[in-house]
């Protein structure tokens, strides 16, 4: 199970309704942040969420509203008495932009390490999530994000039966080892079935519509995207400024045949954003609206008899 937490939907600027962007997972005691925008932090507080077991950080781009809760976010986890390592991934020049703003946190009990995105693609895989960062379309560079809990198939137990092996080495087969026996090798696809269908996250904001958001959210159990204008005379200030319209989103959504749709990341000036939603659903039926603390739990299907 893969807990899902949207903190922040807004973008440019906090308002007193709308936190900026920042969006969590946890996943077997790891937690992952993607983007920390201002009031991150107190966003959490509200949904009664620990900075603590934050083990993965992703970063989206180094806008200001994407990355200006860092310093605060650092220090409370340092506060925390936090000793594990802590793993950043974000777009080339990363390291520089967090020793930037750590002037006003400088000194910390826990180790950081950095993974700078490198191509238009690139995949990572640390706790049990498999993550894939690929490049948008924004004024900077600027990565979308997937996150998937993957699960193997289902043990046979009349194959391992029949290998000419001990009880015991089952169990490291099961995990996806390697086992030699007795000068023999024996791998983990001899007791294993086909992989089942595990869970899938896609989150991106900042970008036009592009092919590369469509395919990373293929069939995702929820793709989170932006939308940041809704209004009818707001299109060709979503070109220029490199945004998507809630229709646009709506349309990568039908296009990736996701489950679910939340959008965020709302221009300041956009107010009613429920008015917009029948002709969004009108695109794309499972269409609705992040919130600040919206929360779900996506599950993995339930086994056939």
């Amino acid at each position: 199970m893969l807990d899902v937490c949207l903190l922040g939907t807004g973008g440019m600027m906090p308002l007193p309704y709308r936190w900026l962007t920042a969006l969590l997972t946890r996943y077997n005691g790891s937690s992952l942040l993607i983007d920390c925008g201002e009031g991150t932090q107190v966003a959490m507080k509200k949904a009664g969420l620990s900075a603590k077991p934050i083990d993965i950080m992703c970063f989206t781009h180094y806008h200001a509203d994407h990355i200006s809760g860092l310093p605060g976010m650092l220090l409370t986890m340092g506060n925390a008495e936090r000793t594990e390592p802590l793993t950043m991934i974000g777009p080339k020049g990363l390291e520089r932009v967090v020793n930037a703003l750590r002037t006003i946190a400088p000194e910390l009990p826990f180790e950081i390490r950095y993974l700078e995105i490198d191509g238009a693609k690139q995949h990572f895989s640390i706790n049990g999530y498999e993550i894939d960062a690929f490049r948008v379309n924004h004024n900077v560079l600027c990565y979308g994000y997937t996150i998937e809990i993957r699960r193997a198939g289902r043990f046979n137990l009349e194959a391992a039966q029949k290998l000419p092996i001990p009880r015991n080495y089952w169990g490291r087969l099961q995990r996806g080892e390697t086992v030699v026996y007795e000068g023999e090798t024996y791998t983990p696809d001899l007791v294993m079935g086909a992989p089942r269908k595990g869970i899938k996250l896609t989150y991106c904001t900042d970008t036009r519509p592009t092919k590369s958001l469509a395919e990373a959210a293929d069939h995702a159990d929820l793709l989170i995207c932006e939308g940041m204008y809704a209004e009818a005379d707001k299109l060709e200030k979503a070109k220029q400024y490199k945004h998507m319209t809630f229709y646009e989103a709506a349309h990568v959504a039908s296009d990736a045949q996701v489950q679910e749709l939340w959008l965020t990341h709302f221009s300041p000036s956009l107010v009613h954003a429920e008015d917009y939603m029948d002709k969004v659903r009108g695109i794309f039926p499972a269409a609705s609206l992040g919130k600040d603390g919206r929360m779900t739990e996506l599950d993995f299907e339930e086994d056939e008899a």
